[in-house]
């Protein structure tokens, strides 16, 4: 027998046992008959079918922006979940719609109930009300008539009137001010009662091997129909795989960490300065709010943009079967295309890497063919040590280059104990090449991913070593 899900469904409280692995958008608009949240792509770039989720962390109700096509209906068990319907304040529009209509900020309308949820998360956040970071909220919805600039209008009208909002509960200064409907003010209680009444996490039936799911970013663009016939087990609201913390000089990270968990991490902006850029690159916001460090990781993609980040950190990661956990090097887990060092009963906890200290560079490239929502034809990352203007230790990973996700060992080899100059990047480059296999695919020749590495690989010296003479790596 199915679990029975609980949660609120805009101002409804909502239970059912329907399959967990349904996709929440078909839930949405097929049983629940809430039809403006818009089948788009269902690949999470159009950002049509963007919903909100809100839950419960540490005593504080935080709201987040996820696409509902890519999300299982058993990541919504506990949680308050929001369309566009449950955003509207009828018969009058809401603050975020009249801005889009004040701004000739729709057309069509297919895409506008993404765009208004949006930049309701938003307003149910709390970071600064600036233009900047409205836009940056919407980095994931695609307007196809429009024209970008009257939505960027509107989402810059929307910041102007946060000004005073209070941060330390941004749903109920939207509910006061009548920027969202009043019952906002009420779901922080709500889901305390909710939580209370819930067995624990969702568990599957009994004598089955389940297939662990964290935020779905994958797995619901490749398999959805797949995942609805599943036994399945649901690792992204488990509190106990999140977290980013310091211990000795190591920096942890649980397996359900979001990557915009790493972008609001102090450890993680204190120590990589660049963070928002190498981030930016990744996705959008409703995607970065769902993808996690462990589906990254295991999803074995050769371009994963974390694997590749950790990689050059030579992350270590935690395995458990539930009963026991055994450890290993990320670069030892990819034994070919999409094969692990991993178990089916087998899932991950968490991973660590040595802090850098201030002789340590790092930096993370990547080309993809759209700058966002996009993935790489080849990225590449950095972590070099220098000792006395000698290159001690350094490692650069490389994706897109071949079946796995690669670690350059003999480059490295070669550079240790020299000194950066461009005679010594150059021959670098030149044994890179020795090291990788390309395909020609859709994201380009390999003759052309081969040029991009060598590129990138200059591009991290140059950054890294600002006084080295460019002309010299030509």
């Amino acid at each position: 027998m199915l679990p029975v899900l609980k949660f609120i469904l805009n101002n409804e409280d909502v239970g059912t046992s329907l399959p967990p692995g349904m996709p929440l958008l078909d839930f949405i608009r097929y049983h629940q008959h809430l039809t403006g949240t818009k089948t788009g792509c269902n690949e999470g770039d159009c950002g049509a079918c963007t919903i909100l989720a809100g839950e419960l962390q540490h005593g504080s109700l935080v709201y987040r922006s996820f696409t509902s096509c890519l999300m299982p209906l058993g990541n919504a068990h506990g949680k308050h979940i929001v369309t566009i319907e449950g955003v509207n304040m009828l018969p009058a529009l809401n603050l975020i719609q009249q801005a889009m209509v004040d701004n000739a900020a729709t057309q069509c309308g297919f895409c506008t109930p993404g765009f208004v949820m949006s930049l309701a998360g938003f307003c149910l956040s709390k970071q600064a009300p600036t233009p900047e970071n409205a836009i940056t909220a919407i980095d994931g919805n695609i307007c196809r008539c429009t024209g970008y600039k009257s939505i960027e209008r509107a989402a810059a009208a929307v910041a102007a009137q946060l000004a005073h909002r209070n941060n330390e509960e941004p749903a109920q200064f939207a509910a006061e001010q009548q920027i969202l409907p009043g019952y906002f003010s009420g779901i922080k209680e709500r889901l305390k009662r909710l939580l209370l009444s819930l067995n624990g996490e969702l568990t599957p039936p009994s004598g089955t091997v389940p297939r662990f799911v964290a935020g779905g970013t994958d797995l619901y663009v490749q398999q959805p129909e797949e995942m609805q016939e599943q036994p399945l087990r649901f690792l992204f609201g488990q509190e106990m795989l999140k977290g980013i913390t310091r211990e000795d000089n190591r920096c942890v990270i649980g397996a359900a960490c979001t990557v915009n968990d790493l972008l609001a991490s102090p450890i993680m902006r204190a120590y990589f300065p660049a963070l928002d850029g190498y981030v930016s690159l990744i996705s959008s916001t409703p995607i970065r709010n769902m993808a996690t460090i462990a589906g990254n990781f295991i999803n074995a993609s050769p371009i994963g943009d974390l694997t590749i980040f950790f990689l050059a950190l030579d992350a270590t990661i935690e395995l458990s079967d539930g009963h026991t956990t055994r450890t290993l090097p990320l670069r030892e887990l990819y034994k070919g295309y999409k094969k692990l060092d991993k178990r089916p009963e087998e899932y991950m906890t968490r991973c660590w890497f040595d802090l850098p200290d201030a002789s340590t560079g790092f930096h993370f490239e990547k080309v993809s063919k759209r700058t966002n929502l996009d993935i790489a034809s080849v990225n590449t990352a950095i972590c070099i040590t220098m000792k006395e203007n000698l290159i001690g230790t350094v490692r650069i990973s490389a994706g897109g280059v071949g079946p796995v996700p690669a670690l350059l060992t003999d480059t490295a080899a070669f550079l240790t104990g020299k000194a950066p100059s461009g005679a010594v990047i150059k021959v670098a480059c030149a044994i890179a090449q020795s090291e990788i296999t390309p395909i020609s695919d859709a994201r380009g020749t390999a003759v052309y991913k081969r040029l991009l590495l060598e590129q990138l690989i200059k591009a991290h010296f140059i950054t890294l070593f600002p006084s080295l003479q460019v002309e010299l790596l030509l």
